[in-house]
């Protein structure tokens, strides 16, 4: 063998990280063998490479996934530090997330959660929207809204159509961890669209509903698994009848504006008593 390149079993040795982790992260492309005995299949790796299994275990630790440790190691030098610094960010938002996640829980449990989210109503007219339904779990939701909402502004912008609202997904379905809706990522417009594979064009009627506006802070999926669960709790205090499915409204700076700034509403269409 070439003396600069070494067995899966001593690159485990050198950085703890056991031959299985090692083969996983190759397979992935994140730390691809130098060399692979075509005779026995044996993986070899560059004494290079010692350093960035090292690097990839340490991100590994703070619970970084694969495919964001990828693009933090193959960044320049100034770039891989912003890069982790944002995955942080992101993390410590999903942590006051979850705070206030059980903050909400410790209050319906005692009795006083009605006072935590401002709640109002309002009517919303009859829209036509082109819509794209999925089944989902919560931890492919974010994806699979973002894929949706491309996927309609495409069709809108092919046929010369636009926009007449915000879009909004329709929870016709619990989404968790174990439950995948289903989801319908809606866009409105007043064109004249028509429907095109999975791309559906529908009628949504005029409706009431209950609605608390939420900040850029609350875009983690336990915060908005909370309000959910608020505004229809309000519905059902008021005496009212659910109409349809939650919804989540997403405005223009949903994803640009600064933590305090509204860019969203959580939504829960009823009909009222009488």
């Amino acid at each position: 063998m070439h003396e600069d390149l070494i067995t899966i079993g001593e690159l485990s040795a050198r950085t703890r990280l056991s031959p299985k982790a090692l083969r996983l992260y190759g397979d992935r492309g994140l730390l691809a063998p130098a060399r692979v005995d075509p005779g026995t299949g044996v993986r070899h790796y560059g004494l290079t490479q010692v350093e960035r299994a090292r690097r990839i275990a340490l991100l590994r630790a703070v619970g970084m996934p694969l495919a964001r440790i990828a693009a933090v190691l193959d960044a320049d030098g100034d770039t891989s530090p912003q890069l982790l610094d944002a995955y942080w960010r992101e993390q410590e938002s999903s942590h006051l997330a979850r705070r206030e996640a059980v903050g909400y829980a410790r209050a319906v449990l005692t009795g006083r959660a009605s006072t935590m989210y401002r709640i109002a109503e309002r009517e919303v007219p009859e829209q036509k929207v082109l819509c794209l339904r999925g089944h989902v779990t919560a931890a492919g939701l974010v994806e699979f809204i973002g894929e949706a909402g491309e996927s309609l502004l495409a069709h809108l912008g092919s046929t010369g159509a636009c926009l007449s609202g915000p879009i909004f997904t329709v929870f016709h379905g619990h989404v968790s961890e174990e439950s995948d809706g289903p989801v319908e990522v809606c866009a409105p417009t007043l064109n004249t669209v028509e429907p095109a594979g999975r791309i559906a064009v529908r009628i949504h009627p005029a409706h009431r509903e209950a609605y608390t506006e939420l900040t850029a802070e609350k875009r983690d999926f336990a915060a908005m698994a909370t309000i959910h669960d608020a505004v229809g709790a309000w519905v059902a205090a008021q005496g009212y009848e659910r109409g349809a499915g939650n919804r989540e409204v997403y405005y223009p700076n949903f994803m640009t504006a600064e933590p305090h700034e509204h860019t969203s509403d959580v939504t829960v269409p009823f009909r009222a008593p009488g």
